[in-house]
């Protein structure tokens, strides 16, 4: 049992490393689409996913049309606070791919109008925030969807 946890560009090494543990910890595999906004020899993604890391299941991909072309037939859920859906809504699979945006504005606007009906969000009950933290994001989704799966 586990997901494929998809990090469009990815900005923050904390972040990535946070969910690269999470990741490992739920049984995922971790997809990164370049570019990213560090090395990934960065010691603050290193620091977050502690000495796990080299155990993680993690696959690069150039840009997001070679990640979709070559996952063109998986199950996908694409999270963002411009959703309609809540994230409960999910029909949640065994290996299905929840993508995430980077940090600063989320998923591609082209990417959200391709795929309306699989657009899920996470509830946020302030005007004064916009986003919750992508790793936060991640592990309400990926714990939410082992729940479901169990």
């Amino acid at each position: 049992m586990g997901f494929n946890i998809v990090l469009v560009e990815p900005e923050i090494p904390n972040n990535t490393g946070n969910i690269g543990r999470l990741s490992l910890a739920s049984g995922s595999i971790l997809h990164l689409i370049q570019p990213l906004g560090f090395e990934i020899t960065d010691a603050r993604l290193k620091r977050a996913g502690l000495d796990y890391w080299r155990h993680l299941d993690v696959r690069f991909y150039d840009d997001l049309e070679s990640f979709m072309a070559l996952n063109k037939e998986a199950h996908f859920a694409f999270l963002s606070s411009k959703g309609k859906k809540s994230y409960h809504e999910i029909d949640y699979r065994d290996d299905m791919f929840l993508v995430f945006g980077k940090e600063s504005v989320g998923l591609p606007e082209k990417l959200l109008s391709l795929y309306p009906d699989r657009l899920f969000r996470i509830p946020i009950f302030s005007d004064h925030i916009r986003s919750l933290n992508v790793a936060n994001a991640v592990s309400i989704v990926v714990y939410d969807g082992l729940r479901a799966l169990d």
